[in-house]
């Protein structure tokens, strides 16, 4: 299972060339962890959980292969699904198509986050309540 956003591209998302720069594909997987926290729990949850919980999820690694140009008014579908729930970390295992049909894979890439408490930042186990949310989404 996957979950998915939705999100055109915009101007400031392409280069000279007319397509997406390649870091913006970083921001839209950013964009997609975002929104999987608002679907999930609620507008204000992530904000919550580094606010008042002090728990952080830094990336500590990302990697990504382009495999097909997005451009300026396509819309970009952010699949979103955990490769790997650790005891510390999670996989975070994005695709990105561009919509419409048939759906044409964009880039698909891979961020590895740490579970960080704030205050100390050190690495911490993944709360039950994030690793709840999250378990439908491991990938078999």
């Amino acid at each position: 299972m996957s979950f998915t956003f939705s999100t055109p591209v915009r101007f400031a998302d392409v280069d000279h060339a007319g397509i997406v720069y390649y870091p913006r594909f970083f921001h839209m997987f950013h964009l997609a962890f975002e929104e999987l926290w608002r679907a999930r729990i609620g507008p204000k949850a992530y904000s919550d959980i580094i606010d008042r919980q002090k728990i952080g999820f830094p990336a500590v690694k990302a990697e990504c292969e382009f495999k097909s140009p997005l451009k300026f008014g396509d819309t970009a579908d952010i699949e979103v699904s955990v490769a790997r729930l650790g005891a510390k970390s999670i996989t975070f295992r994005y695709r990105i198509f561009r919509a419409g049909d048939p759906r044409v894979l964009a880039a698909e890439g891979t961020v590895v986050t740490a579970v960080v408490d704030l205050a100390k930042f050190v690495a911490v186990a993944i709360p039950e309540h994030v690793a709840d949310m999250l378990r439908d989404l491991v990938e078999s």
